[in-house]
């Protein structure tokens, strides 16, 4: 036997026991180590509850978080007690030592290295696996909320009569366990194995039997577990087929079962289920006959079969039976696969009509006046008119508007009326001094609203300002203008307290202010503040003197990051807006719910069906959550956040969508119902854009109804990219007011245009009604033109403007100078069987930083206009003056082409030639202004211009004689 003792003797050398101080000195810095990590971990989670307290959400967190705490100890002990007691019984099943092979002679040195530390090691191992254990199932919380608070989607999959929540539920929850169950049993297998080998149950080298009868039985109870879990995997994975992806030629992302899944790899999952059941209990039955002959023939045969009947059996299918005859094999599959993607996108309900694609009156008076009937065409482009905001209307450098304005509907003289909206909100690049006071205490909210209308400019191109000025005033009434809350303020303020907070700067001088809300989380405790200090690393918040009573800190401010921490269970559109509800500015943002488990439903993945060429140069218009892949999306909620307060507030929009109503049921009281909307916001609800990009792109392939043409791949489109720009990304859906043909009045809609895959002709035009409140929300309508013919697409319609000469030659005297010229959005109305397009164009001319309307490029039935104003460019199309439009201006006033243009006549009055007069000075500025590229002096005088007229006009109508008057050659442009 070998030595047993300590080790090899000696001289003992003592070493000297640090003094007493060190000893206090050492233990000390341990205890304050141990109580720094401790408070570290206690201020995330202490500032959490603060913040979900200060927003009357602390039951989300609450839940949450015990969910959490939940799941991690269950699983953590679970894991713990299975590995530990494997353990524990492999030591206690070791054989008695005997004579001693070199292979026990080795171990032995391990043996009694361990010996007095047997039950520490024990406990170690153990308490590692299970907190590793734990912290992975507590991100299961989903998973186990939704599977114990699942409600029935009241719909069942084609194959196997199943709830839909079976999916999109259980099943999730389901395969957690027994991934859960795998690694418990092979982390158990593994430690027993070791466990037995150490002390001498298994042997690798040593004469005699490999394993003792105790150990033989042992682990082949724990490989019939494994077996047996195995045998539930193929048993689940029959109704996995149901929502497995897989490549199919006839789309990029199929789900569902197939020809080959249904009679290959459905019957070989149930014969695998058998044969894994017998080779479990052949591994059981080793506790009686002591021996691993049969389980492991048994399981050499469930591994062959798997790869002969899991395999090669369903491969011969596809082969020999499905390729030969693939569109009569796979239809009734194909037609399962397109009702269930139809319904879980929401667009089985979309109307496809037949649209000739050419006009079919020839009265073109006619013609001229439908286009004002049929649409509120929008020229102000939100995504090109921001610079014009900011440098018309930014007032002060700490201001900033968002880079994409948004479009919403204000009443103006009763009427409904397309709007550009922006909020001057903060900028923290533009304060002058840049500190921790500034940027935190001082400058705090930005102010108003700048709003314009959509359909109009100003003689020299800007915006007409429907809100304007600092404070704002104009058509919305009175409002709280500050802005706590928006999409540009992501870092914390402090407010409330003894610091005074910049308001805002007029004429007079700079207004102070100190926030009046209850926003936010107080400071006044001084754990509060050092909680902060150290979730934002920031010292000077535990002991700056500009925080005292009354201080509140404000942080996650941006609407979308308030919205997902309150309900983390929704996806986020990328598009919140805001608008003017009950004398507050609201943020609005649309938020879904989706899953990844209907069945037979197409998977699609948010971030790249929702890119498009404003999200590619915008980050902020990404959805959240965007790599997800889902196969199930309902806008299910609505939210607001108010500027000033942030308060959320949640509303149940889609008042059947099982999803939400599960969420509902894990978290009470988060959603409100959707009665509580009041008229006043309901009037600015709308459509959301990531939904409609989603539908569209589903659109392309699954607007067809029959598997044949399906399979054929001969009606794919495409989204065309936007023609506009040069990022090569699609051409985003466009907000406007329009009729569809099928419709009787206008309704705020979503539009966008489709080509044939590969092709640049137009083969269809989409719209969405928008509005909400509207008796038909929400249902899609696509005009499907015939593929005879050969309708210009976008792309197509952008090179005709950009070939013909007269346009070209009017495009390159624009870009004189330093000019620069800029497409706007290029919007499609169907109009007579055809398709009208506008496109505005913007000029940044000379020193100017921002973009003037300056002409308007229209089509229809191959003819094409390039005017200062829509109205004229209509006109020109249609070779005829609309009754309801005003004085044509003069034609292509601003391109440099019109220096010979006719000045204002003589009159006898001297009234009227006193106008006249400076009419034709104003005439002769402008002039001189185009020449020097000089767009803000061109567009005084354009304005000076108008003015002169008008009061011509005026002395003449008091006058009482109508000869004499300016002509239209003079009018100003619009």
């Amino acid at each position: 036997m070998p030595d047993r003792g300590g080790g090899p003797t000696g001289p003992r050398i003592r070493v000297g026991r640090p003094s007493r101080r060190v000893r206090t000195l050492l233990m000390t810095l341990g205890v304050l180590a141990v109580l720094g990590m401790v408070f570290t971990m206690f201020a995330g989670f202490w500032t959490d509850w603060l913040w979900y307290r200060s927003v009357n959400y602390s039951s989300v967190f609450t839940t949450t978080l015990w969910t959490k705490i939940g799941l991690f100890f269950v699983f953590g002990l679970l894991m713990a007690l299975a590995v530990g007691f494997n353990i524990w019984l492999a030591h206690r099943m070791r054989p008695p030592l005997s004579a001693m092979s070199m292979e026990q002679q080795n171990l032995d040195r391990y043996r009694m290295g361990i010996a007095p530390y047997k039950k520490w090691l024990l406990l170690g191992i153990t308490a590692l696996v299970g907190l590793i254990a734990g912290a992975s199932a507590s991100g299961q919380w989903r998973t186990w909320l939704m599977w114990v608070n699942g409600v029935s989607f009241g719909e069942k999959d084609p194959q196997f009569k199943l709830d839909v929540s079976f999916y999109a539920f259980d099943l999730p929850w389901y395969r957690f366990l027994l991934g859960f169950g795998f690694a418990a049993t092979i982390l158990a297998l593994i430690a027993a194995a070791l466990t037995h080998y150490l002390y001498g149950g298994l042997r690798i080298t040593s004469p005699g039997a490999r394993a003792t009868a105790a150990a033989t039985g042992h682990l082949s109870v724990i490989l019939g577990v494994f077996v047996a879990l195995k045998a539930v995997a193929y048993w689940l994975d029959r109704y996995g087929l149901a929502v497995k992806s897989s490549d199919f030629k006839a789309t990029d992302s199929w789900t569902g079962l197939r020809y080959v899944d249904a009679n290959a790899y459905l019957p070989a999952k149930t014969i695998l289920f058998c044969i894994a059941v017998i080779c479990a209990l052949l591994f059981f039955a080793t506790l009686w006959r002591r021996t691993w002959q049969l389980p492991v023939i048994g399981f050499g045969l469930m591994v062959l079969s798997a790869i002969l009947i899991g395999g090669l059996y369903p491969a011969i299918v596809q082969k020999f039976q499905v390729q030969p005859n693939e569109q009569a094999k796979e239809a009734p599959y194909v037609e399962k696969n397109l009702k269930a993607t139809r319904e879980a996108y929401g667009i089985d309900d979309s109307k496809v009509t037949d649209y000739p694609g050419t006009g079919q009156t020839e009265d073109k008076t006619q013609l001229r006046d439908d286009v004002t009937d049929t649409a509120s065409i929008r020229i102000m482009d939100p995504n090109i008119v921001s610079p014009t905001f900011q440098q018309l209307q930014q007032i002060r450098n700490y201001y900033a508007f968002p880079t994409n304005l948004d479009v919403d509907r204000y009443t103006e003289d009763g009427k409904d009326q397309d709007t550009v909206i922006g909020l001057r909100e903060l900028n923290l690049d533009g304060i002058p001094k840049r500190n921790w006071i500034n940027d935190h205490f001082r400058y705090t909210h930005g102010y108003g609203v700048v709003a314009a209308e959509g359909t109009s400019a100003d003689s020299g191109g800007r915006p007409k300002f429907t809100e304007s000025d600092l404070p704002s005033k104009g058509d919305l009434g009175t409002y709280e203008q500050r802005v706590y809350y928006g999409e540009r303020t992501t870092t914390y303020s402090i407010v409330g307290g003894p610091q005074k907070e910049i308001d805002y700067s007029d004429d007079s001088g700079e207004k102070t202010y100190s926030y009046e809300g209850d926003s936010g989380v107080s400071l006044a405790n001084p754990v509060n503040r050092a909680a902060y200090a150290l979730a934002f690393s920031e010292p000077q918040i535990l002991y700056s003197g500009a925080i005292g009573e009354g201080s509140r800190i404000l942080y996650n401010r941006t609407p979308k990051e308030r919205v997902e921490a309150i309900a983390p269970w929704l996806t986020i559109d990328g598009d919140a807006y805001p608008a003017v509800v009950d004398g507050r500015i609201q943020w609005i943002v649309d938020a879904y719910t989706t899953t990844n488990g209907y069945p037979y439903s197409s998977r699609t993945t948010l971030g790249d069906t929702t890119a498009d060429s404003l999200t590619a140069t915008n980050d902020q218009r990404a959805v959240v959550a965007q790599q997800n892949q889902v196969n199930y999306i309902r806008n299910s909620v609505k939210a607001t956040v108010d500027a000033y307060s942030g308060e959320v507030k949640l509303y149940q929009w889609d008042t059947q969508d099982p999803v939400l109503k599960t969420w509902m049921k894990a978290f009470p009281d988060t959603v409100e119902p959707k009665s509580e909307i009041s008229d006043s916001l309901m009037a600015h609800l709308r459509y959301p854009q990531d939904l409609f990009k989603v539908q569209r792109e589903l659109l392309t392939r699954y607007h067809v109804k029959d598997a044949t043409t399906f399979l054929s791949g001969s009606e794919v489109w495409q989204v065309p990219d936007d023609p506009t720009n040069k990022t090569g990304d699609a051409v985003p859906p466009y907000y406007l007011s329009m009729r569809m043909p099928d419709q009787q009045e206008q309704v705020f809609s979503l539009t966008t245009t489709f080509t044939p895959n590969g092709r640049d002709n137009l083969s269809a035009f989409m719209a969405v009604n928008a509005e909400a409140g509207t008796e038909d929300y929400g249902k899609i309508r696509v005009l499907k033109l015939p593929t005879s013919t050969t309708a210009a697409g976008p792309k197509q319609i952008q090179s005709q403007f950009n070939s013909e000469q007269d346009i070209a030659e009017s495009i390159r005297l624009l870009r004189g100078g330093d000019s620069e010229v800029e497409y706007g959005n290029l919007l499609a109305v169907p109009l007579d069987g055809g398709l009208l397009y506008v496109e505005p164009v913007y000029v940044r001319g000379g020193g100017l930083k921002y973009p003037l309307l300056r002409k308007v490029l229209v089509t229809y039935g191959g003819q094409t206009a390039f005017e200062d104003t829509l109205e004229q460019a209509l006109d020109k199309v249609f070779g005829a003056e609309g009754s309801t439009t005003e004085p044509p201006s003069g034609e292509d006033e601003g391109t440099g082409e019109d220096e010979g243009t006719t000045p204002p006549p003589t009159s006898d009055n001297p009234t009227v030639q006193e106008a006249l007069n400076d009419a034709q000075e104003a005439f002769e500025a402008g002039q001189e202004a185009l020449r020097k590229n000089d767009w803000e002096a061109y567009g005084q005088a354009q304005k000076d211009l108008e003015e002169a007229l008008r009061r011509a006009e005026e002395a003449q109508a008091a006058e009482g004689g109508g000869g004499g008057g300016p002509g239209p050659e003079a009018s100003p442009s619009s």
